[in-house]
Formats: structure tokens, sequence, C-alpha cells
């Protein structure tokens, strides 16, 4: 299989023109609304009032609680976030240990469960989790196409048995200026890639979620996203030992409510980029759609690396705020590469970072 160098792919990215996703209407007001900084948010668009964290219900009192709102921290009552999540909870076995773990000690399960961006079910970070938990993962099939020599539909339970298993432990940036540490169990990405066999002129991997609005509520919305999500990498991105197909979270099989059965998670770039629940996986010879590039390509990138020296055009990338930390702790220093740079720094070489964000 021949991959060819950065350089190469911008030369030509005139020629490698993206196919357009059609743009529903309220584009112009989404662009500026679905994703944000935290500090941006209102307390009126975070959640309904009946949701509102009472003042008679936080211990801290209302000098916190201003904290709190000036530092962007969404606040729930503690049985809204120990609501049960929608999870198998099956063990999986034969999991080992990757060389490519952080130390960094993990998000607590209820964070990553409960804190999320999951937009086919709701533009709320909490609930997605009860939305999510009659979502059916099984049957699940995978269709393969493309610049293949073997194009094929693989169900889950085959997939999850390409390549051992492998617990990693990975740094999360989220796109809006927080992190989390989050202990995904999964494996390389690669090791479906050689099994397609890619064709001399696949240049990207494109990747698709699953369309199912009789599932998923937004998805029968046209005012939230263009539907199905999408996504893509380069490919020498998707063939990077990092960049790895999960199945599983703390030794268990992956919640509906993190993307099950099957999502990507690519750690040096923004959460938006890891994307969920996916059906479809083709190989091209172009620059593939991405749904947030497309929405706004003046702020989501197609390659979307974290870079603290890259701001977004309406809030800083530097620092970010931890998931889990104390709501008076200070943001910590967002890290080039969300802190993978010895490893990844080299498939951009020669790139004008500012200009291929």
């Amino acid at each position: 299989m021949s991959v060819s160098l950065p350089g190469t792919i911008h030369l030509e990215r005139r020629r490698l023109v993206s196919r357009p996703i059609q743009r529903g209407p309220g584009y112009n007001r989404l662009r500026n609304m679905l994703i944000k900084k935290p500090d941006d948010i209102p307390s009126s668009e975070i959640t309904p009032k009946s949701q509102y964290l009472s003042r008679r219900k936080f211990m801290f009192g209302a000098v916190a609680t201003g904290a709190a709102l000036a530092g962007g921290y969404y606040l729930r009552t503690s049985s809204e976030i120990d609501q049960p999540v929608a999870a198998d909870g099956v063990k999986l076995s034969g999991i080992v240990k990757s060389q490519f773990s952080t130390t960094e000690k993990p998000t607590s399960f209820k964070d990553i469960t409960n804190y999320n961006n999951y937009y086919e079910f709701s533009t709320d970070k909490y609930e997605p989790n009860g939305l999510a938990r009659n979502f059916r993962t099984r049957p699940w099939t995978v269709k393969i196409d493309g610049h293949v020599k073997r194009a094929k539909t693989l169900d889950i339970d085959s997939i999850m048995k390409l390549a051992p298993l492998e617990e990693r432990i990975y740094r999360h940036r989220c796109v809006e200026g927080w992190s989390m540490v989050i202990p995904w169990v999964g494996f390389p990405l690669s090791a479906l890639i050689n099994q397609a066999e890619p064709l001399g002129k696949a240049k990207f991997v494109a990747f698709e979620t699953i369309k199912a609005p009789d599932q998923m509520p937004n998805q029968k919305r046209r005012d939230v996203l263009p539907w199905p999500y999408v996504e893509g990498l380069r490919m020498d991105e998707a063939m990077h030992p990092l960049a790895i197909l999960v199945v599983g979270l703390y030794d268990e099989v992956l919640p509906n409510v993190d993307g099950a059965p099957l999502r990507l998670a690519v750690p040096w770039k923004y959460g938006f980029k890891s994307i969920k629940a996916i059906v479809r996986i083709s190989f091209t010879d172009y620059m593939p759609p991405t749904t947030w590039n497309q929405m706004a390509p003046d702020e989501y990138g197609f390659y979307s690396n974290v870079n603290p020296t890259k701001d977004h055009p309406r809030w800083s990338q530097a620092s970010e705020r931890k998931i889990g930390a104390s709501i008076f702790a200070a943001k910590q220093r967002t890290l080039m590469f969300n802190g993978y740079a010895d490893q990844v720094a080299g498939l951009y070489s020669g790139m004008d970072l500012q200009k291929y964000y």
C-alpha cells in the first residue's frame, strides 16, 4: 500500500475537493450556537429551568454558585448525575495493557458517561445518557468499501476479533475547551484497514455514523446538523498506531452514550473527530467531507489537531478545564497535539498548522 507524503497531498488539495454536505435551514445561526466555549453559554441555553440547580440544594451557597457560573461550569443535582448509565455492563475479556496509555488518572465512569456531546440525541451535555438508553447496538454491521481489494460488510462481533483488545488510557480534548482522561478499550484502526487491503489510490479514510431517526431524536430535525454525521482522516493518520477503533470503556462493553458499539478515538485531535456509532468506512482518493468542517470551515478544519497556538475564532485554545476537577481549580495548559507531539508531529512535517488546522 502506498501512502502519499503530506506535502504531496496538500499541493493537490484544490483538486481533491470534498463532496458538499447540504446545509439545512438556520445554518448561519447554528454555526455560531452549536459548539460554544463554556464561558459563552448563558444558563438559559444549558438546560430547561426545571433542571437548574436549586440554590437550596447547592451546599456552597450563592458565592460558589456565582464562581461556578463565571467559570463556565455546568452544575447538576446529584440525582441527575447519578442516574443509571445506558451500558450493558458486560465485562470484556482478554484485554491487554498498552504502551501508549498515559499515566494520568482517568476521569470517573460517571463523568465520562454523563457529560457528553452526542448531537444525534441532544445538544445538551447531560440528556444523551437517558435518551440513548434503549439505542439498539445488536445486530450491527459496518460496510467497508471504496478503493479496496476486499470490499466487505462485517458484523460487530467479527470486528472485535480483528486484533487483541487493548486498554488505551487517552487524553480527550474537546474543541470547547474541556478535557478528560478516558480508559478506552479497542484496537488499532490499522488492523481493519489491513483487512480491507486499500489500493494505491486510496489517500483518505471516510467514516459515517448510523442514520436512525426512530432511535436518535435529533436526526428528525434539519436545524441541528446534516445527517448522517461524517468524518475523515488522511491515510497516514488512520494507519498511525495511536488511532484506534473503540468497543469498550473501563473494561466493559462501550456504553450507548459514548458511541456504542463502535467509535473512533484519535487522541491528538479534537473530540469531534472521533466519530461514534460507525456503520461505514470508505477509502477515497479525495478529501472526504466532514460534518463540522462543512458547517463552519473557518472554525473547524479537516485536520482539527489540538493546537494551543491556533485559537478558535471565538475563544482561546491555550488552556482547558478538566472535567471532574474542583470548580475552583485553575485551568490547565493545553499541550500541542494534546500531549502526543512526540508520536505524531512527524505526520505534519513541513505543514503550516495555522493554515491547515
